[in-house]
């Protein structure tokens, strides 16, 4: 994609480079990332810009709207209802395949939606790690508004304001389950560097009455606002956690976002979508009959996590094992095409893109992105030989 750019980062990449950007995090952070970092950002052309922010904008405005929100709060398992519901979520993420239409265009492709936070801070840390280690060209901008593009700053203002907001970054905490082993560390780092909020892990919090508190070096350190990263597929399954609260308790604190828009957000949206750059969804149970070109679809359960219990190539035998029961926690997915546009040192790379979304002053606003590459079946693997050129980086696009 963008072969000016595109060929001249191939005919200039060194592993020596590579290498360097990796050892400079590294140390600059005194751990190593626990995801694979890509060798290459990606080159986004103007039309496919224009597509993406075309098609993220609408499935917003379909999330927004009244037939939409009229439905939503039956995405939320009753037992994990969280008071104190917000209109809106303080953070969305929309994952797209990039493929071609009919006229050989590149073209996004919804693959999910989440109400939720993904790795902003480290998005715009990794985005300057590659223009200080390879030379990119000053016009290249990782930031979808134009007045991000003229003033960086303006971004970790924005970031601030929707984590931090009235707060003090003292009583603001980023919350996770053991946070510093988590894949996303480098993400929480970047985070407490750029706004001063430190991850702690939910088995550090306390309780007093409505409040909640943590401690540090012996002073107890009330919480007024939550920045919260923890996924409540993972919580669930970790019964062995000492926890001294619980979501659904009734606190007096502020939620940067909202639990709820985990699940208001989500593969549950999918169904009630409708767009070019949607691919047909169906709730499992609302079937009147299968199709019978299962191998056309992708089988997904509501309430999972980094791809957890996604099955790609369906079989009858996987639905009929499905009981009624539990179909309405699953939907069918029309497959999309992911198209190896990305050209590397050896053969094409696929590519997912995520757009990044914050609530700005009550309005959602597309701010930057996340790209994973793959060669393979699935995002992140690379079932071939070769060299790997495979994990996540960053989409740049001219100012």
């Amino acid at each position: 994609m963008f072969s000016k750019y595109r060929q001249t980062f191939n005919q200039n990449f060194t592993e020596a480079r590579y290498n360097a950007m990796l050892a400079d995090i590294n140390a600059q952070f005194g751990f190593e990332v626990a995801f694979k970092i890509c060798e290459t950002p990606i080159f986004i052309p103007p039309a496919l810009k224009a597509r993406l922010e075309e098609a993220g904008y609408a499935i917003w405005q379909q999330v927004n709207s009244e037939h939409y929100r009229r439905e939503m709060h039956r995405a939320i398992p009753p037992h994990l209802v969280v008071p104190n519901d917000t209109d809106m979520p303080v953070f969305a993420a929309i994952d797209f395949a990039i493929g071609k239409d009919e006229n050989g265009e590149l073209i996004p492709q919804l693959i999910e939606l989440q109400g939720f936070p993904s790795l902003f801070a480290f998005q715009h840390f990794i985005a300057g790690m590659f223009k200080k280690h390879y030379g990119l060209p000053d016009n290249l901008t990782h930031f979808f508004p134009a007045e991000l593009q003229q003033n960086e700053g303006l971004y970790l203002g924005k970031l601030r304001k929707a984590i931090v907001a009235d707060a003090a970054p003292e009583n603001t905490i980023l919350l996770e389950i053991m946070p510093e082993k988590q894949k996303t560390r480098i993400d929480f780092a970047c985070t407490e560097r750029f706004l001063g909020v430190k991850p702690v892990c939910i088995t550090a919090v306390r309780k007093d009455g409505k409040k909640l508190y943590y401690e540090q070096d012996g002073k107890k350190i009330w919480i007024d606002r939550i920045y919260n990263r923890v996924i409540f597929d993972e919580l669930s399954q970790r019964t062995d956690l000492p926890l001294h609260f619980s979501f659904t308790d009734a606190l007096d604190v502020q939620w940067a976002g909202h639990p709820n828009w985990f699940f208001k957000m989500s593969k549950f949206t999918l169904p009630f979508l409708d767009s070019p750059y949607v691919p047909k969804t169906y709730f499992l149970h609302k079937l009147t009959a299968i199709p019978e070109d299962l191998e056309n679809y992708v089988l997904k359960p509501l309430f999972s996590f980094a791809g957890a219990g996604v099955k790609f190539d369906v079989t009858r035998a996987d639905v009929d094992a499905i009981p009624d029961s539990e179909r309405s926690n699953y939907v069918l997915m029309r497959k999309v095409t992911y198209e190896p546009v990305i050209e590397t040192l050896d053969y094409p790379a696929k590519a997912e893109l995520r757009l990044l979304f914050v609530n700005v002053n009550g309005q959602m606003e597309l701010l930057t992105n996340l790209v994973r590459l793959s060669k393979g079946k699935m995002m992140g693997v690379d079932f071939n030989k070769g060299m790997t050129w495979v994990g996540g980086t960053i989409g740049f696009f001219e100012r």
